[in-house]
């Protein structure tokens, strides 16, 4: 059976960073060769310069000539195998933005699911009713902090110009009854220049005096 249909293959297939790997190494192995093509040019072109025209010097220089030939053949052969792993590694990191963006949807997917399933939960009503009491109960606080701090008996609005014309009026009142009492403000009836009462009609006599006694 495996003669008519072949053995199946196991073998696993080949993954992009492998394949980078690989021909990464194969960039390096060609490093290797060109850096000994280079070391025996340089060689042959010490030699070609101290060595006169003739045959010798001629076969030299087609020596030298094939080796550089050599040169530019590994050096395209890099620079084929560079490109084809920078295409790899392009490829490579437009998997991994893909990886990226496929790992970012289905985060908001699920964090939209989440989100439905929290709000559904949420009554709007609930939360207007709550509000408009809360407003009742800071309308209430306020006439309770007004009520409590309310004046007893005195106005709540005062004229200021009526209170500086009654202030003046007092000031006035002071001037005249400090005018009317004199010498230090003393009632005349203290001061020593008021004389004797008015209500007595003439000095008594001393005879009279103690014979009224008597």
């Amino acid at each position: 059976m495996n003669r008519l249909f072949g053995a199946k293959n196991n073998t696993p297939k080949p993954t992009l960073t492998s394949a980078i790997s690989n021909v990464d190494s194969r960039i390096e192995s060609i490093d290797v060769k060109l850096a000994k093509l280079t070391a025996e040019l340089s060689t042959y072109q010490q030699r070609l310069g101290r060595m006169r025209d003739g045959p010798g010097k001629s076969a030299i220089k087609q020596k030298a000539i094939k080796i550089l030939q050599q040169r530019k053949m590994y050096e395209s052969q890099k620079d084929q195998l560079q490109q084809q792993s920078w295409n790899m590694e392009q490829a490579g990191m437009m998997q991994d933005n893909l990886k990226n963006t496929m790992a970012t949807v289905d985060a908001m997917k699920t964090t939209q699911k989440e989100l439905k399933r929290q709000y559904g939960k949420v009554d709007i009503d609930k939360i207007d009713r709550l509000q408009d009491e809360m407003a009742e109960l800071m309308e209430v606080g306020n006439d309770i902090q007004e009520s409590i701090s309310r004046s007893y008996d005195v106005p709540e609005d005062v004229d200021e110009a009526e209170l500086d014309a009654e202030l003046e009026a007092l000031g006035d009142d002071v001037e005249i009854h400090g005018e009317g009492l004199g010498e230090d403000a003393m009632p005349g009836f203290l001061t020593e220049s008021a004389g004797p009462p008015q209500f007595i009609d003439e000095a008594p006599v001393m005879g009279k005096a103690k014979e009224a006694a008597t």
